[in-house]
C-alpha cells in the first residue's frame, strides 16, 4: 500500500499546463506526478483555444496588460498578484519556446498576436492556429517524459493525509490498489469545477477534485462564487461542449438572433466586451427561447478552418459549416476564478500544501478571468511553487494509518443542483434551495459526497455576496456593492451555513 521508493519527494497533483510546468521547474529535483490518464490524454489543459496573453507586441507593456485585467475583474483583483504574474508573460513564453513549444509565427519571425474581449492591443500568442493548449501540453509531456527526475504514478487522488496540522501525505487509488505517498510538499494542480454544469467546456474529471482534497483537509478557499461561463460554447448535444475561441470573435465575427439582428448592438464593446457581459446577453436570448448564433461567414468566411482548425472541426462535426452557416451558440460553465486559497508561492493554508493552476484563487482573475490569462497564470505560478518547494529541508513524514480508500466520484447528483440553481444569474431562493439540496450529498461518504462539497460552498458564497460583481450576478442584488472584497470559506463554514439557511442568510467571512 506505500510507495516506500518515492517517499519524501514532493508530489504534483494533475498533468495539466500548471502540473507539468511545476515537476519540469523543479527539475533536477526528483517529484512524483500523479496523473489520471496517460500524459497529454486527459484534462482541461490540451482544450483550451485562444493562446497565452503576454505583453511582448511592440505596441505592449506589462502596465497595460495589468490595466485591462484589472478592469475585467471588476474590482476583485489582488492588483500585486496580477502585476507579479503577468510582468513575467514574455520570459515565460521564452521559458516554453525552450521547453519546445511552436508558437505561430510570421514570415519574418515574429510572434504572431490575436486579439481577444477586453484587451486593449493584439497580445494572444497562440500556437497552431486555436489549438495552443494542444501544443503547450505536447511540448510539456514529451519534456516531461525525456526528465529523469520526474516519476509518473497513474492513479486518482483520494486524500490529502494530516499530522499535527500538516501535510504528511498522499492517499492514491491506482489500478493496483490503494497506494500512499509519504511526502510533506504537496502541489495541487487538478483543474476547475465546470464539470459541475450541465453545460460545460470542461471534461468530466474538472468538477474541482483539488478544491474537495484541500477543503476536507481543512485548507481555506476563496471566491468560489465566481464561475466563468464562456458565452460561445458550440450548441451541440456533444459533452463537453466544444468551445468557440473568443479569437473568432477577435477576427470580426459577430453575435446575432436568428433574424440576424446583433444582440450587443449598443453594448460598449459589442462582441468584445466583458465574457461575463455577452455571456449574459446571450444566455437572455436563451432563456426567452431564442436561437443564437456566431456569424463569421463576412469576417473570414473560407479563412476560417485556416485560422481555427480546431473549431472549424467541431463545427465539421456538427453538421455545420461556419464559413456559409450560422453557429448556434449558448454560453457554457468554462474557468472558476476561485479556488484554493495561496499566497504569492502558490502556498496554501495549510502547511506542506502548495496550489497551481485553475484549481488555485491567486487573485489575478478577480470577478472575471480577462481572456488567455489562465494559460500565463498557469505557467508562471507552476515556476513560482517549484522554486519555494526546491531545497526546502524535506523531514521525514510520519503517515497516519489511512482509513478506507474514498470511492470515485460521482458529479452527476450535484451537477443537478448545481446546473440549474448556481448558473448564470443566482438569486437568494434558489442558493438556499442549493444548500439544502446540496448538504445531505455532502455528508457521508458516497460517490455523491466530493463533488457535491465544492458544490456547497460554491452556493454558500453565492448567498453570502449579496451584490452582482463581474461574473456573480445576483438577480436580487443587481447593484455592485461599492467596497470590493475577497470572499473566504472553508467546509465546516459552508456546512454550517447550509444549516441555517432556513433561518437567515449565511453571514460568511469576507476579507
Amino acid at each position: 500500500m506505500t510507495g516506500d521508493r518515492l517517499d519524501g519527494r514532493p508530489v504534483i497533483v494533475g498533468a495539466g499546463i500548471a502540473g507539468l510546468a511545476a515537476a519540469l521547474f523543479l527539475a533536477p529535483e526528483p517529484v512524483v506526478l500523479v496523473t489520471r490518464a496517460l500524459l497529454g490524454a486527459d484534462g482541461s489543459s490540451p482544450l483550451a483555444q485562444g493562446g497565452i496573453a503576454a505583453s511582448v507586441g511592440a505596441d505592449d507593456d506589462d502596465a497595460l496588460h495589468l490595466a485591462d485585467t484589472l478592469a475585467a475583474g471588476d474590482g476583485l483583483c489582488d492588483a500585486e498578484a496580477a502585476r507579479r504574474i503577468l510582468s513575467a508573460g514574455p520570459d515565460a513564453i521564452a521559458a516554453l519556446e525552450r521547453l519546445g513549444v511552436r508558437f505561430d509565427r510570421d514570415a519574418a519571425g515574429g510572434l504572431l498576436l490575436g486579439l481577444e474581449a477586453a484587451h486593449s492591443r493584439r497580445r494572444i500568442v497562440h500556437a497552431d492556429g486555436d489549438g495552443t493548449g494542444r501544443e503547450l501540453v505536447r511540448a510539456l509531456s514529451e519534456a516531461a517524459r525525456a526528465c529523469p527526475s520526474i516519476t509518473l504514478v497513474q492513479g486518482e487522488a483520494r486524500r490529502i493525509l494530516m499530522r499535527d496540522g500538516a501535510v504528511c501525505g498522499l492517499l492514491v487509488a491506482t489500478a493496483e490498489g490503494a497506494q500512499v505517498l509519504a511526502t510533506r510538499r504537496v502541489v495541487l494542480a487538478t483543474g476547475g469545477v465546470g464539470a459541475l454544469y450541465e453545460h460545460t467546456t470542461n471534461p468530466a474529471a474538472s468538477w474541482g477534485v483539488g478544491i474537495a482534497l484541500a477543503a476536507e483537509a481543512g485548507a481555506e478557499l476563496a471566491d468560489l462564487e465566481f464561475v466563468q461561463f464562456h458565452p460561445t460554447a458550440l450548441a451541440t448535444p456533444a459533452r463537453p461542449l466544444p468551445l468557440i475561441s473568443e479569437a473568432v470573435r477577435g477576427e470580426g465575427a459577430l453575435i446575432v438572433d436568428g433574424s440576424g439582428r446583433r444582440i450587443l448592438e449598443g453594448v460598449p464593446g459589442q462582441e468584445l466586451a466583458p465574457r461575463d457581459v455577452v455571456a449574459r446577453a446571450v444566455w437572455r436570448e436563451v432563456v426567452a427561447g431564442r436561437e443564437v448564433f456566431l456569424d463569421a461567414r463576412a469576417s473570414l468566411g473560407a479563412r476560417f478552418s485556416a485560422r481555427f482548425p480546431q473549431v472549424a472541426a467541431g463545427c465539421r462535426a456538427a453538421g455545420i459549416d461556419p464559413a456559409t452557416d450560422l453557429v448556434p451558440i449558448r454560453p457554457a460553465a468554462h474557468y472558476h476564478m476561485g479556488g484554493i486559497a495561496v499566497d504569492a508561492h502558490g502556498r496554501s493554508t495549510l502547511p506542506g500544501l502548495w496550489a497551481a493552476g485553475e484549481c488555485a484563487a491567486t487573485g489575478l482573475h478577480g470577478a472575471n478571468r480577462l481572456a488567455s490569462n489562465s494559460l500565463l497564470e498557469a505557467v508562471v505560478c507552476g515556476r513560482e511553487v517549484a522554486n519555494d518547494i526546491a531545497g526546502r529541508p524535506v523531514g521525514r513524514a510520519i503517515v497516519p494509518a489511512p482509513s478506507a480508500l474514498p470511492p470515485a466520484a460521482d458529479a452527476a447528483p450535484a451537477r443537478a443542483i448545481v446546473s440549474r440553481l448556481v448558473g448564470v444569474t443566482r438569486d437568494a431562493e434558489g442558493l438556499t434551495m442549493a444548500l439544502q439540496r446540496l448538504l445531505p450529498l455532502a455528508e457521508g461518504a458516497t460517490p455523491a459526497t466530493a463533488p457535491a462539497r465544492v458544490g456547497l460552498m460554491m452556493a454558500a458564497a453565492a448567498l453570502a455576496r449579496t451584490e452582482s460583481r463581474g461574473a456573480h450576478a445576483r438577480t436580487d442584488f443587481p447593484q455592485t456593492a461599492p467596497v470590493a472584497r475577497r470572499s473566504r470559506i472553508t467546509f465546516a463554514e459552508a456546512r454550517a451555513a447550509a444549516g441555517r439557511v432556513r433561518v437567515r442568510v449565511p453571514d460568511l467571512a469576507f476579507a
